[in-house]
């Protein structure tokens, strides 16, 4: 078992619309990544931003973005993630990868979209939790509107990592500081925000605050600018801390109608 698990984030700004730009910016950052890292965290919908007109995207931009994201994966020999505009069987997703070095592809359907922008209107929903051993540790990934949802997210698997990708503006940025902290505390997990930067066509302004909260709640890494985070996760230091303060051990049996 990996005790470690080394992770950057890439917070950006995006290009609106414009997969081809947006790959070719992070092929760049990704590049420039030297140091030993074991997965790559990019923010949702990394290709386009945060677009209600999916139909404005041609449908075989996902899979060519899945394709860059296996090639990248295996070249740098780390796992690389993020959600994406993906058109299947007649229908839009907000749909989040995960690909692993050797090629392995798990994916996660955003399971609320945001009816305040109208995402439930042109993206269909997921049923389907996802939890991706990787080296050792258990990561659930969800993305953006998800983080205000405590119920979808609660550790039952006794997963390690909770993840989320996100498009969050900054006019709600103070609740997007609170829920990821709430979320570690009470699931006793390490718990990791990617958000993005700058204004997008839509007119909102983006001032990223990507962080990661360790299992008690504290603030291990955090950013207001366009940068690359990088962070190292202990699997030793979950061990210890759930085996001195067991409260996993406490928590509610519920079963979650989908």
């Amino acid at each position: 078992m990996d005790e470690n698990l080394k992770i950057a984030l890439v917070q950006s700004e995006l290009a609106w619309e414009n997969p081809e730009s947006n790959r070719i910016h992070f092929s760049e950052i990704i590049a420039a990544i030297t140091s030993d890292v074991d997965l790559i965290v990019l923010p949702e919908m990394f290709t386009t931003g945060f677009t209600m007109n999916p139909k404005n995207i041609s449908p075989s931009e996902g899979q060519k973005t899945v394709t860059w994201m296996q090639e990248l994966a295996t070249k740098k020999n780390m796992a690389i993630t993020g959600s994406l505009v993906f058109f299947e069987n007649g229908n839009y997703t907000n749909r989040l990868f995960f690909v692993e070095p050797a090629g392995q592809v798990s994916q996660y359907d955003k399971r609320h979209t945001f009816t305040l922008a109208g995402e439930d209107q042109v993206y269909r929903a997921g049923n389907d939790k996802l939890i991706v051993l990787y080296r050792g540790f258990k990561i659930c990934p969800m993305i953006c509107y998800d983080l205000r949802f405590p119920v979808w997210a609660r550790n039952v698997e006794d997963y390690d990592i909770l993840m989320y990708v996100a498009n969050w503006p900054k006019l709600r940025i103070d609740a997007w500081d609170a829920l990821l902290k709430a979320r570690s505390i009470e699931n006793m997990a390490y718990c990791i925000g990617v958000n993005r930067v700058g204004e997008d066509d839509a007119g909102f302004d983006y001032s990223g605050h990507s962080s990661v909260y360790d299992p008690l709640g504290n603030q291990l890494v955090f950013s207001e600018t366009e940068t690359v985070l990088h962070v190292t996760l202990s699997k030793r230091r979950i061990h210890e801390l759930r085996n001195k303060l067991k409260f996993l051990a406490d928590r509610d049996e519920f079963t979650l109608k989908v």
